[in-house]
């Protein structure tokens, strides 16, 4: 990049730069004309000039020009007007010579904008990509959160500095001169003092801004650590809460914001100070031109209009010197601008552009082996943790990479990954050094993963499917005003010398699946194989029943799900489970269920404004006394609270007890175990509304089979379920969003899929009802060919900001899910289940070893292992001791020997 902002500008807007100086510079004919029309308007029809007698006329519009050279001679006799009717016209033209000049400045102005923010859009790809192609070794040391405010707002100031950068030093100096030379027309003096007072203005203001454009330069630097330091708490907050650090971190935020108040106050300071100067010159030339100006106009050597034009003109010049001055400062502040984003994103060497070109296919490359020829690497400190290391890795072979001392392993896993760079030797592939290969060869050939996997926000199908976006395979075809749009896109793409890639295109690379049969489904089963073999199945699928779905977003498949909801009852029922389930019925209570949730009968939503369970909303107690259930459910409430205070009054509040209350505490133990006592004291007299409604509550959260206080009688049960349509009867508009009737023949939106295909309560009095409901309810989900659907909506879950959604496991599962997902020749995985036990660890490497073997492209998998034991599933085993290879072989071979393999897995 350029190291001058202002010939970075040139350069690449030179053409449209020069169009709008031309522009400027045409401006500038409408613009002087509009100085010497007062001055005639004044002097002439008013003043009565050229009119000394009643009936005198003037000619308007009357020249004579000759063209020098050619001897073409144009002129024109002009109109004859009266005072009034010269008066008219003259301001007539007054009115016409504002409206061009505005309407030259709306066009300058549009066209510098669009200019702008053309080399703005220009900036911020030209600076991601760079980053795209830095080298490993500059990226661990940049921090994201600095990166992204600089291209996101450090580079802001550009592109309005950009439409300005030429033309307003042109078009301000040429007001600024034009006014100052219509002055020196008027009187020579009057123009040598405003030539004099520009002079200091011009000479004084830029020197005293100095100071404001370092202290801009601090601001920016400490804003952009403090957003640096932002994105670190955000990034660290586990480990700040894991380790009581957060009032440290309060700590760090307040010096730095200290430290910004104090630059920015001097700012200010130092800012209207250099206002109240500017000022202070700009309104001394009036006081001049009033007091000298009127001497000569009261000696005669200057008529009032002179003066009255003089001062007109100097009352525009003042702005455009301003302005003028404005841009000197805003041209050197985002030059400070431009050079300290420069630094950051010129580390020296950036990987070559044609390494990254895009290809719909892979290119052709030889399919020989990938080979480390004595290669060298060291870490962040320059301690060399892999020494010259030899080592060649055929098509076809599983390796396994174990540790002894040091982290050599993890480095040349790294190296193969092209993540770290070698200092000395190199690694190919083919006989070609990979850091010579296109990212089209090397990063489709080679699936690197690791424990520390990113993953993009969005849902899981779309982080598990982020190998295979390299190109657009397919154009959309647009028509009408998305056609017109489009090619409004790519125009201004190829003008901000941005890419045109259309992102709405199908990106996905159907050819390179890791299951590939020629078949369009070769895609969904390279899906599910993948997460088959890392055991991420059920777990996407408890995700999927955890979900919410819309039946209007596919209605034959919500459909399908009520018809599981009944195939499982009656499959329940014919295997003798059928008590396992209380199956909600509109006519019947449902014991396993709430007295609250009985009365509502309905899937409920949570409100926009957080409000709490709507089974404890003002129009639910309403109902309850409209009915007549509040004074039977309080009573009942009372012998529940009496139950409680003896079973778990006097308990601490982290006594284990307490883990079998649902929404009681402690805190609310107490409180009942208060109101017992303030009742006994009343006597017969009513509690209050507020105790009223707090023993009631107790009654809407009972469960009989639960607590089995033996409080529930039939008759309350009854009269729940009559009640029912009451509740719905007036249902108050705010609450139809949020809450949905329980109807066994239609799919409720409200509810999770889970709830919708179970359709009832499992029952409290059946130990692991789950355990026994699962497998029935998979086989019948599988039986009507409903499992896709269902994997492809847990699928749709959202990973979150870098998958923090996910557990650790999860985590760890799915990135080694995403490269079996792809058809790839090497497959690197590098530590790639850190925390996993052991069982789980055997099962998945197994698994994975399988799926791959089974891929008709011999692949090859080296694999870094942090459980030795696991080597023995492998063909060759590669040892390293201190960042040195010393021992390669055979499973069976090593462990023979009595070397440092045969210690590491004894």
């Amino acid at each position: 990049m350029e190291k001058s902002l202002l010939r970075y500008i040139w350069n690449h807007t030179r053409p449209q730069q020069i169009w709008i100086l031309a522009i400027v510079l045409l401006s500038m004919i409408p613009y002087f004309a509009a100085f010497d029309l007062p001055k005639q308007i004044i002097n002439g029809p008013i003043q009565g000039q050229g009119f000394e007698s009643p009936d005198a006329t003037a000619l308007y519009l009357e020249f004579d020009f000759t063209v020098p050279l050619l001897n073409l001679n144009f002129s024109f006799e002009g109109f004859e007007l009266d005072r009034l009717s010269m008066l008219m016209a003259l301001s007539g033209v007054f009115l016409l010579l504002v409206v061009i000049n505005g309407l030259f400045k709306f066009y300058i102005n549009t066209y510098k904008g669009r200019l702008g923010e053309r080399l703005l859009r220009r900036v911020r790809y030209e600076l991601v990509d760079r980053v795209l192609r830095f080298p490993p070794s500059v990226l661990k040391q940049v921090h994201g959160a600095e990166i992204s405010t600089m291209v996101k707002d450090e580079v802001e100031p550009f592109g309005g500095f950009t439409g300005d950068a030429f033309v307003q030093p042109a078009m301000l100096g040429g007001q600024a001169a034009a006014a100052l030379f219509f002055i020196f027309l008027q009187n020579f003096w009057l123009g040598l003092i405003a030539a004099v007072m520009v002079a200091l203005q011009v000479g004084i203001i830029p020197k005293m801004r100095r100071r404001l454009i370092d202290l801009g330069r601090q601001r920016q630097i400490t804003a952009r650590h403090l957003a640096g330091k932002v994105g670190e708490i955000v990034d660290g907050i586990e480990t700040i809460h894991a380790y009581d650090t957060s009032n440290y971190e309060r700590a760090d935020i307040a010096h730095r914001l200290g430290l910004i108040f104090k630059i920015r106050y001097d700012l200010y300071r130092w800012k209207f100070l250099v206002k109240f100067v500017n000022n202070f010159l700009s309104q001394l030339t009036p006081f001049l031109f009033y007091s000298i100006g009127g001497y000569f106009a009261l000696r005669g050597s200057l008529d009032v209009g002179q003066l009255v034009a003089v001062i007109n003109a100097y009352k525009d010049l003042p702005g455009p010197l301003k302005e003028l001055i404005d841009w000197d400062q805003a041209r050197q502040d985002v030059q400070v601008k431009y050079e300290q984003v420069l630094e950051q994103f010129e580390p020296g060497q950036l990987i070559d552009p044609s390494l990254h070109a895009l290809a719909t296919t892979t290119p052709t490359h030889g399919s020989g082996p990938l080979v480390a020829h004595n290669v060298t690497i060291v870490d962040g400190s320059g301690a060399k943790v892999v020494q010259n290391a030899n080592i060649r890795i055929e098509r076809g072979e599983t390796i396994a990479i174990i540790d002894n001392l040091g982290n050599g392993a993890e480095a040349l896993a790294e190296a193969f990954g092209r993540l770290v760079w070698p200092v000395s030797g190199r690694i190919t592939l083919a006989e070609t050094d990979l850091l010579e290969l296109p990212e089209s060869v090397a990063g489709r050939r080679i699936s690197y993963v690791s424990g520390d996997s990113y993953f993009f926000h969005g849902s899981l199908r779309d982080n598990l499917l982020y190998g295979l976006k390299h190109a657009p395979m397919t154009t959309v075809n647009y028509s009408g005003r998305e056609a017109v749009q489009r090619q409004w896109e790519m125009r201004e793409a190829q003008l901000a010398m941005n890419n045109d890639y259309d992102l709405n295109a199908d990106w996905i690379d159907r050819r390179s699946t890791s299951v590939l049969h020629g078949s369009d489904d070769d895609m969904e089963q390279s899906l599910v194989r993948a997460l088959d073999a890392v055991q991420l199945t059920n777990e996407v699928m408890e995700l999927a029943l955890h979900s919410f779905f819309h039946p209007e977003d596919d209605p034959a498949f919500a459909e399908r799900v009520v018809e599981v909801r009944h195939a499982l009852r009656e499959a329940l029922q014919a295997e003798g489970l059928g008590h396992i389930v209380a199956h909600f019925d509109p006519s019947a209570y449902n014991t396993e269920a709430t007295v609250g949730e009985n009365l509502l009968f309905a899937a409920t939503r949570l409100s926009s404004t957080g409000e709490g369970d709507l089974s404890e909303s003002d129009y639910v107690f309403d109902v309850l006394k409209v009915t007549r259930l509040f004074d039977m459910l309080y009573d009942m409430g009372l012998t529940i609270a009496e139950n409680l205070v003896e079973i778990f009054g006097g308990l601490p509040p982290d006594h284990p007890f307490f883990q079998q209350l649902d929404q009681i505490t402690a805190e609310d133990i107490t409180y009942y175990q208060q109101l017992l006592l303030r009742q006994q004291a009343r006597g017969n007299q009513n509690a209050t509304d507020d105790e009223a409604r707090a023993v009631v509550r107790l009654s809407l959260h009972y469960i009989e089979p639960r607590y089995r206080f033996g409080v529930l009688t039939e008759e309350i049960q009854n009269a729940v379920v009559a009640a029912r349509d009451q509740f719905y009867a007036s249902l108050p508009p705010e609450l139809h969003d949020r809450i949905e009737r329980y109807d066994p023949h239609r799919y409720m939106a409200a509810a999770t899929l889970r709830e919708n295909v179970l359709f009832g309560k499992l029952s409290y009095r059946v130990p692991d009802a789950p355990a026994k409901v699962r497998p029935v309810a998979a086989r019948i989900v599988r039986e009507k060919g409903l499992f896709q659907n269902f994997l492809a909506l847990g699928l749709n879950f959202d990973v979150g900001a870098g998958g923090r959604r996910l557990t650790l496991s999860q985590r760890h599962k799915l990135s080694l899910a995403r490269a079996l997902v792809r058809r790839s020749d090497f497959y690197i995985f590098n530590r790639a289940l850190p925390g996993l036990d052991r069982r789980m660890q055997e099962e998945i490497v197994s698994a994975v070893l399988d799926f791959v073997r089974e891929q008709d492209n011999d692949p090859s998998i080296v694999w870094v292992l942090s459980n030795t034991s696991l080597s023995r599933l492998f063909h060759r085993v590669i040892v390293f001791d201190r960042g040195t290879v010393v021992e390669d072989g055979t499973f069976e071979a090593l462990d023979k020997e009595s070397g440092i393999f045969k210690s590491l897995v004894a």
